[in-house]
Formats: C-alpha cells, structure tokens, sequence
C-alpha cells in the first residue's frame, strides 16, 4: 500500500547486501524456501486442477431454491405428500398448426409425447394429466344417476365417431382452459417431477430431462428429425409444435445459456490481459498477472469439486468474480514491484519489498471482500448460501495465489527493463503535472474547500434523488414469465402462447386446510374453504379457484337431477360424504386419502411482485381470522405460493443483509485506521454506491430477487478497497506532519493509477456481461460494473472532499488513530545490512 517512507526501502542492487533473514517469518518461509513454495504450489494447481475437471457438476436444484425454514414453505413441505402436482412440474403443450385437437394424426402425436413423458424417470406418473391420461374424466348426470368415464373413450380409434364423442366428453369434463386451449388447437400435459429419480434415488438431472424434450419431443415432433433445422431457441415448420414451461425447463435453459457464457469469461480474461499490458508494456508480468488469478479460479473450482458443492446457474458467476478480484490485487504486486525495480532494486528483493508493503493491507481487502460473501449465508436460500459458501472460499484462494504466488513468481522474471523505465518516468511526469499528472492535480483540488463543497453537495443531491427513487423498488419479478431469460427466447414465447391460449395459468397458490381425519368433509370447513375462495376471487389478478367445495356443489346438484338451488353445500353430512366419494374418483388431487387435508388453489394471472403480495395479504388475513386447533388454514403452496414465500424472505434479508455488510466493513475500517472519522470517510461513498445502485434498479426494471439480492453485498465488500488502498496511504502521510493536500497528492500518486487500474479491471471482468443471454447475468453485469466504476470515483472524489471536513487537521490523525502499515522491528534482531528492519 505504499504508506511508509521510501528511505525505509533502499534500493539493493547486489543480492550479497540483503538480509535474507529480515522480515516476518511467512516472508522468510516463503522466499527463502522459493523452489520448494512454487513446487508445492504447482502440485496443488495440478491436484485441484483435475478435480475440478473430473468431478464437478453443473446440477441446479429446485429444493435449493426455496427457503424452507420460512413458514409458508415449512407448511408446504409437511404436507407435501398430499399435495401432488402443487409443487415441482412441467408443462407440455402440443399445438396443431394446421387443424385442431380433433384430428386423428395429432392425436396420435400427442399419444406418442404422453407416453414418452409416462415412461420418463423422475415423473410423479400417477399425478400426470393429459387427453390421455385414464384419471382425466367427464362426468353428467342423466335420468338414471351419475355417467362418466375417461375422457379419451376406451375404445378409440381414431375414426369419426371417436372423435365426435371426444368432443363430447372434453365439453362435459369442463377442461377447455385447462388442459384444451380455448381455440381447440392444442392441448397440455401436466407432467409433476418426483424429488429423486424412482430408478436410480438420485436428484433429477434437469439438463437431462431437457435434453430428452428437446431430442425424443421437439426434434422429432417439431422439426420431424431434420437435425440441421433444431436449432436452440427456433421453431419448427412442420405441423406440430411442442412447447414447454416449468422450472425444469428453464433450470436446463439457464444451465444450456452457460456455454455461451464461457465464452464471456474468456473475453474477460483477453480484456483483462490488454488493460494490463497497456498498463505495463510488460508481456511476461502481464501473463504473469492473468496467470495468477486463473489459478485462483481452478483452486476455487477445484475446492469446491472436492467438498461434494455443484455449480448451478448463479453460483456459476463466481469464477468471475474471483477472476476480476485476483487480477486487480495481482496488478498491485506487480505496480510495487515494478517500481522498485525501475529505481534499480533487484527483483527478489523488489519482490520482498512489495510482499511488506502489501500483504497485511491484501489481507484486509480480502477480508472484507469475504465479508460481502459470508453475509449473505445469513439469507434462508440455499442457492444464496451456496454461493456464498463457493466465493467465500475463492476469496481465501485469492490470499495464497495473489498475495503469495504471484510476488514469488515476479521474484524470477522480474520485469521488462523498459517497462520499468516506462514506470519510472510516469512517475516523474506525476510529479510535474505532466500527462496524466494533470488529471491527478484536478483531483487535488477536492482537498479545497469550494470544490470539496460542491463534491459534497452534489453527492448529497444525487444521494437524495437516488433515495426517493428507489423507494419504488419492488421485490420479486416484475415481469411475466421468466425474467431470468430474455423476453424473446423460447421459454418466454412459449409460455406467452400458453397464457394467451388457456384461461387458467401455471401460476397457482394454494392455501392449505388442514384438519382431523375426514374433517375437511365438515359442513363448517367447506362453507369457510368456500368463502376463501370467493375472497380471493374478487381480487382482479386472480382468474378463478379450485377446491372440494366446488366439486361437491356439482356433484350435490347432479344427485337431485341438476337442481340449480341445490348446487350448494348441505349441512346433511349423508351428502357431504357420498359427494366426496364421488369426487374421489373424478378428482383425487382435491383432497388427500383421509381426508385430513384439501387445497384451495387460486390460479393468478401472473406472478409478479404486486400480484402475489396482495393475494398472500388476503389470505393471510382470512387465516388469521379463521384457524382454530381442530381447523387450520395454512399458507402457501403451489408454484405462486413457493415464488411468495421466496419473496418474503428476500424482502426481510434485503436491509438485514446491508446492514451486516455495513456492520462488518465499519469493523474493518475501525482496526484499519484506528479513527472514527476516517471510517466516515471511507463508508460514505459506499453507501452513496448502494443507494444509486437501488436507483438504477427501478430505472431498469429489476426486482430484488435471489438472482439480484447478491449484487449489492458483493459490490460493498469490493467497494471498500478502494479506500483502504487510497486512505491508509493519505493518512500515513498526513500522521507524519504532512498537510491534507500533500498527503492527497502522494497518496494519489503512489495509488492513484492503481486504484483506477483496479476499478477498469473489475468493471472490464463483468461488462461483457451485459451480451449474455441469459438476462439475470445481464442484468448483474450492469449493476456490478456500475458500482465497481462509482465506487472508484467516489474514492478519488469524494474522499479527499470528505476529508476536508473530517481529516482536515492533522491533529485529527494521530499516533494513537493510525499506525503504519509496515513499521521497523526494535527487538527483531534480523537486520539487513542498511542497518534497517521491517516486520509486518
């Protein structure tokens, strides 16, 4: 970090005039031992190397999506044996483009995709539905009683008889809008997915089971096996089209997104390596730099193979992360290094040098960088957790290859001797206003007080705007369908055309009524179930409601020849029974064998923030008013109901988690300047980044969900460097007597390009981004690259304004506040020969 006197670090030419057992023990353990440190180290690169290749996987999971110690979820789980079909499912829709349903040629196709879908492992295939499916049926009531039977006759053949009477029976069943779409031109499968494969009891690989949609449904069906014509995200021109929803598919879409993405982190890395080399002129330190963090990221990967972790769509953004991060704390190695080379130090000992100035303010960074990992394990989602786990163990990687490995290894190629020439005269044009020593001279005038006024006052604007605006920050998505995925990729078209075409969505909340055996039969829970379901249909973002009532009401009426005054709920408890006994066999799914639990399920027309919010305030409420020991209505299942609860959780951990972050950097800050005041300084442009950021977010669309809650903690842990790089080194110039404006002055001289150069490299990492199709990484990248730059401005700016009014006085920064960084050892023993001492 540079905040010690230069006549502490003498420039040794000849290797016989250093001490080699000056130093700390880590330093002497690691440069005088170098062979045996870069052996051990090329062993472990090699180790975790193979198996990171070897057994990592890439296995997203649906159980990890979802808090389950919230209380919504802990109920949905508990019973979730008796609410099959309300949790994880897919949705598959075979459409006619040239006909309708009632075409023996499409019945046959959609015979071939439900058997396929039947004989799947992993379907929960007694739950599945479609035309198909025996438990689908019709029910009427004529002069003799009750009729009904399959929907699809026992005896088809595909003749036109056959399909008049499936015509009948799709009319009498009352599925047009479920599972027939309003037009007849196509009709769904409801396909719900076991939580482990029957076969094998493993987790469902859901890459796998996109694959066979994909390979056995849409390629033959879709494109009738023109290979050449399958393309990902394209239609078929052929007859048939097979369109899919559900987390399944789009887990498998995210995961199939990731091979483009790959092709990001590669030009991260070529970025990387040409912001660095315009930097140094230097190929081999440039190599060298890059070469470090990447070996981070296979440690990091490796580490994680090796603890039984799997990469799943969001935790697959932390190699960046630790990419961008291992480059810029790599970059300041290498700037310390070349400096003292280019005033004639030998590279071993520049090396040494630069492992004293450095490793103690590395570890810092790092630590607070773990900081805004470790505290999102504090949010219930297991993906959240996950991730934090695999970043926090990338940022303890970053320690041995960064601020080890890669001083050791500069320590035997050292550094073009032109680049070092090109450094040495950067330096004195700094010093002389001259090139980019003018921009470093404007930023001086900050330390005055009419420019550190106007700094002040426009942050206190912008923080001001930025804070009414993101007010209106929502939770949740806020967009329909998938937003994680682009608007025109083929899960959103699909899943436009299932909305547009049937009348009930695959967004479905359901409150749970629990009772005592056979208690959801009671006359009294009926009439209260019915009234749930007429509260939540007055709300207009609520299509239509399903529970037992409905079908006892039918079945009551059908009993007294189609009576409409008796379309009702008896209290005679004869009739409650033989009508539940009726709807056993048409409509299992309504109530569990014992008749302990019923759903009562709200189809909404979509599952954005607002809309969920508003039907968990009415159920909530009803239940509320409502439960009693031997009758409890408990929230919430469904996919609408899950997605509800997820967004609790998020809403509750979105403050708490800044809070932490902010409650750790503060500690971190206090230990490392000893002064309250310069904590402020250092804090105060972060919080200015957070609030902008929240901004920027409702001014793109963007709900705080679990793809977007990370973001902002990352971006604060990060942030900090900044200013524990620039302050420490101004407040040690300023504890030797110096007046604000010259500590500034040295302090942006010694860091200045650095800093800039770290802010450039982390927004470099994550720009590109912004080009990737899967849109919650795009939407990441904007936000991380805008609070990697602002928080870089807001350290050259903002803290030399800031310390203007709380560092000004020298008095302010004392011996007591600010201790060095590196400092001579009294009682160390160990001198070099210029009679100098250091220790960390």
């Amino acid at each position: 970090m540079g905040n010690i006197k230069q006549d502490l670090m003498p420039v040794i030419r000849d290797l016989s005039d250093f001490d080699q057992h000056s130093g700390n023990r880590l330093e002497r353990w690691v440069f005088n031992y170098r062979p045996l440190f870069m052996l051990l180290m090329t062993l472990v690169t090699l180790v975790l190397g193979y198996m990171a290749v070897t057994r990592l996987e890439i296995r997203p999971s649906f159980e990890k999506m979802i808090p389950q110690s919230q209380p919504y979820i802990q109920n949905f789980l508990n019973n979730r044996q008796s609410l099959r079909g309300l949790g994880n499912s897919v949705r598959v829709v075979v459409e006619n483009t040239q006909g309708d349903i009632f075409d023996p040629e499409y019945l046959e196709v959609l015979k071939q995709v439900n058997d396929q879908l039947f004989l799947t492992d992993g379907v929960d295939r007694a739950w599945m539905k479609s035309l198909w499916s025996p438990g689908v049926r019709w029910t009427e009531v004529t002069e003799e009683g009750f009729q009904g039977g399959p929907v699809m006759p026992d005896t088809y053949k595909g003749t036109p008889e056959d399909l008049e009477q499936l015509r009948r029976n799709i009319s009498r069943a009352g599925i047009v809008g479920s599972l027939v779409a309003s037009d007849f031109k196509s009709s769904m499968l409801i396909v719900p997915l076991l939580d482990k494969a029957s076969a094998t009891g493993q987790a469902i690989d859901y890459q796998q089971f996109s694959r066979m949609l994909e390979q056995q449904l849409r390629k033959k069906i879709e494109f009738a096996g023109d290979s050449t014509a399958h393309q990902s995200g394209a239609e078929g021109n052929g007859p048939y089209k097979i369109r899919v929803i559900g987390f399944a598919k789009l887990m498998a879409d995210l995961i199939d997104g990731l091979v483009q993405v790959m092709m990001f982190f590669g030009l991260a890395v070529f970025t990387s390596l040409l912001i660095i080399y315009l930097y140094t002129r230097c190929w081999r330190s440039t190599f060298l730099v890059v070469g470090c963090s990447l070996i981070a990221v296979i440690w990091q990967l490796g580490i994680v193979a090796w603890l039984g972790y799997a990469i799943d769509p969001y935790s697959v953004l932390v190699p960046f992360l630790i990419f961008a991060i291992g480059v810029s704390h790599s970059a300041q190695k290498m700037n310390g290094i070349m400096q003292d080379i280019a005033r004639g130090t030998h590279k071993w000992i520049a090396a040494r040098y630069t492992f004293r100035r450095l490793f103690i303010a590395g570890v810092t960074a790092l630590l607070a960088d773990a900081v805004g990992f470790a505290v999102l394990m504090l949010i219930d989602i297991p993906v959240i957790q996950d991730l934090a786990i695999t970043a926090s163990i990338g940022v303890a990687v970053l320690i041995f290859t960064s601020l080890l490995l890669m001083p050791v290894a500069l320590s035997y190629v050292g550094v073009g001797s032109k680049a070092a020439e090109r450094a040495l005269k950067i330096d004195m044009q700094s010093a002389g206003d001259h090139g980019f020593g003018r921009l470093w001279s404007l930023l001086d005038r900050f330390t005055t007080r009419k420019w550190a006024t106007g700094a002040v006052l426009v942050a206190t604007l912008l923080g001001a705007g930025g804070y009414v605006i993101s007010l209106q920050l929502q939770i949740g998505d806020l967009d329909s369908g998938a937003p994680e995925l682009r608007a025109d990729s083929r899960y959103n078209r699909d899943n436009a055309y299932i909305t547009s075409h049937y009348a009930l969505s695959s967004d479905l909340f359901a409150v749970m009524v629990k009772t005592p055996p056979e208690g959801c039969l009671n006359y009294q829970t009926l009439v209260l179930a019915d009234r749930l379901a007429w509260e939540l249909q007055q709300y207009p973002g609520v299509q239509a409601t399903s529970s037992l009532v409905n079908a006892v009401r039918q079945i009551t009426a059908g009993t007294y020849e189609g009576n409409p005054k008796l379309n009702s709920i008896q209290r005679n408890q004869n009739v409650l029974n033989y009508a539940a006994q009726q709807a056993s066999v048409n409509s299992p799914e309504l109530f569990n064998t014992d008749c302990s639990l019923m759903p009562v399920i709200a189809y909404l027309k979509d599952h954005k923030a607002e809309t969920l919010d508003a039907v968990v305030a009415i159920a909530s409420k009803f239940a509320q008013e409502n439960s009693t020991e031997d009758r409890q209505f408990l929230l919430a299942a469904g996919s609408a109901g899950i997605e509800a609860a997820t967004n609790i959780v998020v809403r509750e951990a979105n403050r708490s988690m800044l809070l932490y972050v902010y409650a750790a950097v503060t500690i971190f800050c206090l230990i490392t300047f000893r002064s309250w005041r310069a904590t402020v300084v250092a804090l105060l442009p972060l919080v200015l980044t957070s609030i902008l950021c929240e901004a920027l977010m409702v001014g793109m669309g963007i709900g705080v969900k679990v793809a977007t809650l990370p973001v902002i903690a990352l971006g604060v842990g990060i942030g900090v460097d900044y200013a524990l790089y620039l302050l420490s080194v101004q407040l040690s110039f300023q504890r030797q007597g110096l007046s604000l404006a010259d500590a500034y002055r040295k302090a942006v001289s010694f860091t200045g390009r650095v800093v800039g150069l770290v802010g450039i490299t982390l927004a470099a990492g994550v720009v590109c981004w912004a080009w990737s199709p899967i849109k919650f990484q795009a939407d990441m990248g904007i936000l991380l690259t805008f609070m990697f730059l602002w928080n870089m401005l807001g350290a050259l700016i903002l803290i030399p304004a800031l310390s203007h009014f709380l560092l000004r006085e020298t008095g302010t920064v004392n011996s007591k506040e600010v201790e060095l960084t590196v400092k001579p050892v009294k009682d160390s023993g160990h001198c070099n020969k210029s009679g100098v001492s250091h220790a960390l």
